[in-house]
């Protein structure tokens, strides 16, 4: 996992999470407490309710991305920009400042104007984007998008969520934000639960990760909570987002993130990390077979599961016998008996039973349908 060096501000799994605070100066943006059009207005805003309260990013947009307005044209944002850059200007407190935009142009302008770094909504769609990007030498947060400048996150299945964020490459500064939240009429909130539920997946793509959940939907339907009550379920999905390998946590609630953040970077696990090694973040099949893809290989690998089996004593000693003729399980002879296995090797318990498997047989089929 490499660190991104965003104008001094390192982001990588050897650093603190980081919080990316938001300023609007569009007026379709719906979280009005950050929308501003007036320059000093907005400025007094990032350094009291953003800098001061924990904010290591702030990142300004020009325009909702909410699939229900009409996408902007580059001169269209062009416009917006010179109250972006007056309001920045007038920004006593420290912090990295970040455009959101989807077009290079705007990039090219915010950047020779004071910003620092780029947050492109449409994942390099637009083909010059990783050029400006990368002639500044700034950060960029690459969202998952097709390429089309009007459908920014407009994907549903993970693993083309994946595909996405790969095309058009990535600059030696990209950062990866996997889109969670309404972008397209198909993409469910099922769908972005199970896109937190794999993030330790795009982590094989070994770039820093950036998430932005703050009161999404997909989480205040689980408690059924209105978007004004829905600061909890985000704090909770905060920690669990760090923990799962988030780098970067875009928010409007900055003290409250930061801290949730530093809980979960407090209790994800160590790995071990010297100059010539780095212990993945592998916890199941599906990380794995990321990290193995990644560097070509095509081997069939599983990982081993833990279980816990409530066996008679007859059933005890056949899944003994029988696992000692593999080379990898392991198995006590206690009860509950602990059998250490992957799923492949429990399928092949079952074939290596016999023609009478009797209920240990059933007990494992059943089991590695649920596995697989």
């Amino acid at each position: 996992m490499r660190t991104v060096d965003a104008a001094g501000l390192p982001i990588g799994d050897d650093h603190p999470p980081r919080i990316m605070g938001v300023l609007n100066v569009s007026s379709e943006s719906p979280y009005d407490p950050s929308v501003f059009d007036d320059p000093g207005e907005a400025a007094a805003y990032v350094d009291r309710a953003l800098i001061e309260e924990g904010a290591d990013i702030v990142d300004v947009g020009l325009e909702s991305a909410n699939k229900r307005f009409e996408v902007l044209s580059a001169e269209a944002e062009l416009e917006r920009l010179d109250t972006a850059c007056e309001a920045i200007e007038s920004v006593s407190g420290d912090a990295v400042f970040s455009i959101e935009t989807r077009y290079h142009e705007v990039a090219d302008e915010a950047l020779s104007r004071g910003f620092d770094m780029v947050n492109d909504i449409c994942g390099f769609a637009d083909p010059e984007m990783p050029r400006v990007c990368a002639e500044y030498d700034v950060a960029v947060a690459k969202m998952a998008s097709p390429s089309d400048l009007e459908r920014p996150g407009a994907i549903d299945n993970v693993d083309d969520i994946y595909g996405a964020l790969s095309q058009n490459g990535f600059t030696e500064k990209t950062i990866v934000d996997p889109a969670f939240g309404s972008w397209s009429e198909g993409k469910t909130l099922a769908d972005d639960r199970e896109t937190l539920h794999r993030l330790r997946e795009f982590r094989a793509l070994g770039r820093p990760i950036l998430v932005s959940i703050n009161r999404k939907n997909f989480l205040r339907e689980i408690v059924g909570r209105s978007t004004e009550e829905a600061l909890a379920v985000s704090l909770a999905a905060t920690s669990m987002a760090v923990e799962r390998g988030a780098h970067v946590i875009r928010t409007h609630d900055v003290r409250e993130t930061a801290d949730a953040a530093t809980i979960g970077h407090a209790f994800t696990p160590d790995r071990l990390r010297t100059p010539r090694v780095e212990e993945l973040d592998v916890r199941t099949d599906g990380d794995l077979h990321r990290h193995l893809a990644a560097v070509g290989a095509e081997e069939e690998v599983e990982l081993p599961r833990v279980l816990s089996l409530e066996l008679s004593p007859a059933e005890r000693s056949a899944l003994v016998a029988v696992a000692n003729g593999f080379e990898g399980p392991s198995v006590t002879e206690t009860d509950p008996t602990i059998l250490v296995a992957t799923a492949g090797e429990i399928d092949r318990f079952r074939t290596a039973l016999g023609d009478d498997p009797g209920s240990l047989g059933t007990l494992l089929e059943d089991l590695s349908d649920e596995l697989y």
